[in-house]
């Protein structure tokens, strides 16, 4: 199933997308939920973000060139981080490039949503816990990163972390590709199998450390190929068993200008 999450008529609304109509739905989409009969052709809504994020969490350095660059050993402590939830936009919404900055850096990823509330799994039992999937965009600022290493300055600015355009629930993460296209032209293009820290590895490392909940968003890394944008630019990022999530990008002192 492809839940979304849209406006239409001036409401915000939830749903299941089922080819060219999207059905709305009442309810909690990781509890119990209701059709409400209503129907919505794909034209005539603006998908948003496809869920409210609980927490966003992120790792870093993910990827790999080829299958024979993978390293025989994993790290011990994986590089993670915390994205803030007044990061996230939905599909076409801008992304926007501080003052102090004149670019930012795109980074498409398969994102984690979280269904159940989980604690010390086992790498088997991951996939139990796990609502569905969707598509992510760690914007990140490097200007912002700290010299000793700390990230979360250049992750956290607002717009920073699209998401969408659904969650799609049947989804094999391990036989996808995550691609990106700045401009129209190909960026990104990877397996997933070129992950450092496999998807189930990353989730139940995590449950190790915290308790995971319903709506917890796992960012599971970037292929490589990300690179520096400028204003006016538009990015798409797609797995197509998802859909395409595309943003452009604007100077925050072109907002300034407007107002």
């Amino acid at each position: 199933m492809k839940f979304a999450r849209f406006s239409a008529n001036g409401k915000i609304s939830l749903g299941v997308l089922d080819k060219g109509t999207i059905r709305e739905i009442d309810g909690d989409i990781f509890g119990e939920w209701n059709y409400t009969g209503n129907e919505f052709y794909k034209d005539q809504v603006r998908f948003l973000a496809p869920l409210k994020p609980n927490q966003i969490i992120g790792i870093g350095a993910n990827y790999v060139a080829q299958v024979e660059d993978l390293p025989e050993e994993l790290p011990d402590i994986p590089v993670f981080f915390l994205k803030p939830i007044s990061s996230v936009i939905g599909p076409d919404e801008k992304i926007v490039i501080p003052n102090e900055i004149s670019q930012v850096k795109f980074e498409s990823e398969l994102a984690v949503v979280i269904g159940k509330e989980v604690k010390n799994v086992p790498e088997s039992d991951v996939l139990d816990y796990v609502f569905g999937y969707t598509v992510g965009n760690d914007v990140t600022a490097p200007q912002f990163f700290h010299p000793n290493g700390h990230w979360t300055i250049g992750k956290s600015f607002d717009t920073f972390t699209p998401l969408g355009p659904v969650i799609e629930t049947d989804l094999d993460p391990h036989q996808i590709r995550v691609e990106a296209r700045l401009n129209g032209v190909e960026k990104q293009n990877s397996g997933t199998e070129l992950m450092i820290v496999p998807l189930r590895k990353m989730v139940s490392y995590l449950t190790y450390v915290m308790t995971l909940q319903p709506g917890d968003v796992i960012l599971t890394g970037s292929p490589l190929g990300a690179e520096m944008v400028d204003a006016e630019d538009s990015i798409e990022c797609e797995i197509k068993e998802i859909g395409t999530l595309k943003n452009t990008f604007i100077h925050e002192r072109a907002i300034e200008n407007i107002r």
